[in-house]
């Protein structure tokens, strides 16, 4: 026997419990499937994990759809009941997971031209039922050559592929009704723990939605996002039609030819920059202002000045503006948000001197000399800044956080103002039935920048991500439809060359720290990749360069 505290709300009670013993075991009935993991000290466990000596004196709680980790489970529990599904139904139809829109996933067939609309309500139903009958989700241990046979027999050939590149003699996978599968995740212990999800088919294939937990749990209506969508679809034709869709496919190519891979994913860039530098030159009799806008590390600083290069080469006189400049200072921001010092909110609109901004880009579209201001973020005032007269030539370019938020260019014509989109829309899989999350992609370049150019550590760009997202998810994201142009700025080639700058970094995160659990999840992603050490290589003007160092411009 072993003594743990059993945390429940506030309430901490010291209990016995028998090594070999399951942490689902210390929950009544009525709660088994309730929650989705648990954690025990410093780590996650799935509630089907046995206590062992070294649990001895740890705090257990339980984990449910309002916790990051609870959610995650969630959802790589329904995609693996989704793919029993398929091959209960349809063994040799392959299938392939990837994030969508409206925070979705998106199912799509891979080897069959089967309507979906033919089989639909049988997959629903197929789902179901695996639901209701609350089959048991067990995690095994397997050798090599057993998890080979295994692959083999589900017609998991993407699995079978990665395990060339995993360094260990043994397979972790999940067995479930005689179905086995693997999704790089926590699992729930059951499949009736699946209480809440939609299915609905969304050409080529399916959408499903599920609780997420940064809505309380809820699942968010879904909105078409057209303009979200087409650059989601043209990023996963891109990936497909190079042969870069999965960390194995990505895998081979840096090694039968690094350099030209590289150059291929650099090439798509060039041909995004000539696009949109032809599409603004033909307006360039009415477009008059180009905001620029998009998530933390999306490469916003790099892109902006090869647009601004771009535009140049065509003839326009291209002048940028900063709206850091137009903060309003800390007590005045106080003043507005009727807040303590401690509360104020600095990513909100109302940071911003929204009337002086307006008027100052609509004095310059019309031929005004204009004194800008420029804030010293020393003293945390404006001072007077350069003066400035732009002509019918030069288009104003402006990028930050809230450059597509019509508050801010009320006083111009929609006509005169192109706004762009951009962010990283890396359609990659581990293996297909488990896709690469693009905020983790982000994550990575910020914690490579920020040890590069801000001395702050992997933990500390970690802690803050959170707050960053919510502010996305406030500012950023609920104005990306309104965009003229949406551009992806990832680049397929970029996770192997994080892999060798962030994961000694990584790796040196304790679990006894907060930060350990992101830390772990983002090196079981990038161990997998083979690393490109050689950077001399990477273009100087490269978005990467933004993260890793080297570039061209001033970042």
């Amino acid at each position: 026997m072993i003594q743990i505290n059993l945390i429940s709300n506030t309430k901490t009670t010291p209990i016995n419990v028998k090594i070999g013993s399951r942490v689902i075991d210390l929950l009544p009935e009525e709660d088994k499937t309730k929650y989705c993991v648990c954690k025990i000290g410093h780590s996650i466990k799935e509630l089907r994990y046995q206590f062992s000596s070294k649990d001895a004196g740890k705090n257990v709680c339980f984990l449910g759809l309002e916790n990051i980790q609870g959610g995650k489970a969630y959802e790589s529990t329904l995609r693996y009941v989704i793919a029993m599904a398929f091959f209960n139904l349809y063994p040799d139809v392959n299938i392939q997971f990837s994030y969508n829109i409206s925070r979705s996933i998106f199912c799509k067939l891979l080897n069959n031209d089967l309507h979906m609309s033919s089989f639909i309500n049988n997959i629903m139903e197929e789902v179901k039922r695996i639901i209701k009958n609350n089959y048991p989700i067990e995690r095994v241990t397997v050798t090599i050559e057993e998890a080979k046979e295994i692959y083999a027999k589900y017609n998991h050939l993407d699995k079978l592929e990665m395990l060339t590149y995993r360094p260990d003699n043994t397979v972790h996978l999940y067995k479930c009704d005689n179905y086995y599968d693997y999704m790089h995740g926590y699992m729930l212990p059951s499949t009736g723990c699946i209480k809440n999800y939609k299915i609905k088919p969304y050409s080529p294939g399916l959408i499903i939605q599920y609780p997420r937990y940064e809505l309380d749990a809820s699942i968010p209506e879904f909105i078409d996002e057209g303009t979200y969508a087409k650059t989601i679809m043209h990023a996963r034709k891109w990936s497909e039609s190079i042969h870069a869709r999965t960390i194995c496919e990505i895998n081979n190519k840096i090694i039968n030819n690094q350099n030209d891979f590289i150059q291929l994913c650099e090439a798509k860039h060039y041909h995004m920059l000539t696009e949109l530098g032809q599409t603004i030159s033909d307006q360039k009799e009415t477009i008059r202002l180009i905001t620029i806008a998009g998530p933390s590390s999306s490469g916003k600083t790099t892109f902006c000045n090869r647009l601004r290069i771009e535009l140049l080469s065509r003839g326009l006189q291209p002048v940028m503006i900063s709206m850091d400049d137009y903060y309003l200072t800390r007590e005045e921001i106080m003043k507005i948000q009727n807040v303590s010092r401690e509360e104020v909110d600095l990513e909100h609109v109302n940071c911003l001197d929204i009337e002086l901004f307006n008027q100052n880009i609509y004095d310059l579209i019309n031929g005004n000399e204009v004194t800008l201001p420029k804030f010293n973020f020393k003293t945390g005032k404006r001072e007077q800044g350069r003066t400035l007269k732009v002509g019918p030539n030069s288009p104003i370019i402006i990028e930050g956080i809230h450059a597509l938020n019509d508050k801010l260019t009320s006083s111009i014509p929609k006509y005169q103002n192109f706004k762009i989109y951009i962010a990283p829309q890396m359609q990659i899989n581990i293996d297909d039935h488990t896709p690469v999350s693009t905020t983790d992609i982000r994550l990575i370049r910020r914690i490579v920048r920020d040890m590069k150019y801000r001395n702050s550590s992997p933990q500390e760009t970690i802690s803050m991500w959170q707050s960053v997202r919510e502010g996305e998810f406030k500012w950023i994201y609920p104005f990306q439809e309104g965009a003229n142009y949406v551009y992806n700025s990832e680049l397929t080639y970029e996770l192997a060359v994080m892999a060798n700058v962030a994961l000694p970094a990584l790796k040196q995160i304790t679990p006894e720290e907060p930060e350990y659990l992101v830390a772990n999840r983002l090196i079981k992603l990038l161990k997998y990749f083979t690393p490109i050490t050689d950077h001399s290589v990477i273009p100087s003007n490269s978005l990467l360069r933004e993260f890793i160092g080297g570039s061209c411009f001033k970042v």
